[in-house]
């Protein structure tokens, strides 16, 4: 049980302290809404939710290494700086690739709306 709400407490001061993390829901919330419109089947469905939770992790992840970096060394350091690009580097592959899952996903069921 504190393990989840350990848990449950690093979302939230995710959510608090990272505006792309902020960003990232928001834009979970207006995929869900259009998917609903559009009527995404269950594997379309099951796709979306793994492209969200892989994101949103890695996220999480990013900042959890950006704050142990900066806790261990608070100076300007390149081998700090280059941990901290690799994992931001994670977070925009991730980003990058939930875009094009999403174009797959919609562009067809967008285009019989036009």
């Amino acid at each position: 049980m504190q393990t989840t709400l350990d848990a449950l407490n690093g979302i939230a001061l995710g959510l608090e302290s990272e505006r792309s993390l902020r960003l990232h829901a928001l834009a979970v919330a207006l995929v869900v809404f259009m998917g609903i419109l559009v009527g995404l089947t269950l594997t379309e469905w099951a796709l979306l939710f793994l492209t969200f939770g892989l994101l949103m992790a890695l996220e999480l992840v990013n900042t959890a290494i950006e704050t142990v970096a900066d806790f261990i060394h608070p100076d300007h350091h390149p081998a700090i700086k280059r941990i901290k690009d690799l994992a931001a580097g994670a977070v925009l592959i991730a980003a990058v690739f939930s875009v094009a899952i999403g174009i797959v996903l919609f562009a067809p069921k967008l285009v019989l709306y036009f």
